[in-house]
């Protein structure tokens, strides 16, 4: 959360005025809660290698409540085809979880509710929503952060392809370094989905990425090459929307 600061000349002004109060600022504990969030625009959304909206440009936004436990909150949005849930041309992530670190590792553990406003207004009784608990250890040495993590969808009429409630299982690695001295960063993933299921659209299949990013003050520039070993095509465009290509964003968090 960004906080407006005062003027230098106010701000010695008031140290030299109280400075037992400065020092006891300076020693004040870290607040309980913690706020954070953001906004972004993609060129493609891509969820595990797969566009979600025709391989066009998408608006996204985040908000995340943390407490100092490791609880946190948080809500997450994107604009997506009709394609994806019918009906529907939003996507809202509900997410409820649990981090924590000790010494260079992260456990993060939680529950994600993939919400599909509007999904039945074309398709009466429509099921789009589903449940997705997750489970991540990623570890840090030096510049450089790997983590495995897997998400499994237990079975339900949202995932079926014709099969009755399905469920789908979804396991990656990624890797992550900052480029020393610089205010870039880069990243490499790898994932694969277990179906089949409506998340694979048939049989299972892996996705792939390449990226970078140059963070400016509150600014992130990103650039990533994205594909999958999967051809699926959008029955509205005719689009491979499984199909390699480059995914561009510039994205401000606070």
């Amino acid at each position: 959360m960004r906080i407006s600061t005062p003027s230098l000349a106010a701000a010695l002004l008031f140290a030299a005025a109280s400075p037992a109060f400065a020092q006891d600022a300076d020693t004040a504990p870290p607040p309980a809660f913690t706020v954070s969030g953001g906004a972004a625009l993609v060129t493609d959304y891509r969820f595990r290698g797969i566009s979600q909206t025709d391989k066009d440009f998408a608006v996204q936004g985040t908000f995340t409540v943390s407490h100092e436990s490791g609880l946190y909150a948080t809500v997450w949005g994107s604009s997506i085809d009709e394609y994806v849930a019918g009906g529907s041309d939003q996507e809202i992530d509900l997410i409820a979880g649990y981090k924590h670190t000790f010494g260079g590792t992260t456990l993060d553990v939680g529950v994600l509710y993939y919400y599909y406003p509007g999904s039945s207004q074309f398709i009466a009784n429509y099921a789009s929503d589903f449940v997705e608990p997750y489970a991540s250890l990623s570890h840090t040495i030096g510049p450089v952060t790997g983590k495995l993590s897997a998400a499994y969808a237990p079975k339900a009429k949202a995932l079926s392809v014709g099969n009755g409630k399905e469920d789908n299982l979804y396991t990656a690695l990624d890797l992550s370094a900052g480029v020393p001295n610089t205010p870039v960063s880069l990243s490499a993933h790898i994932g694969h989905s277990f179906g089949p299921s409506y998340l694979t659209i048939g049989k299972e299949y892996t996705d792939w990425s390449l990226g970078a990013s140059y963070t400016w003050n509150h600014l992130t520039f990103g650039v990533s090459y994205v594909d999958t070993d999967k051809a699926l095509y959008s029955a509205l465009s005719g689009k491979n929307i499984s199909k390699g290509g480059v995914v561009g964003s510039v994205g401000v968090s606070f």
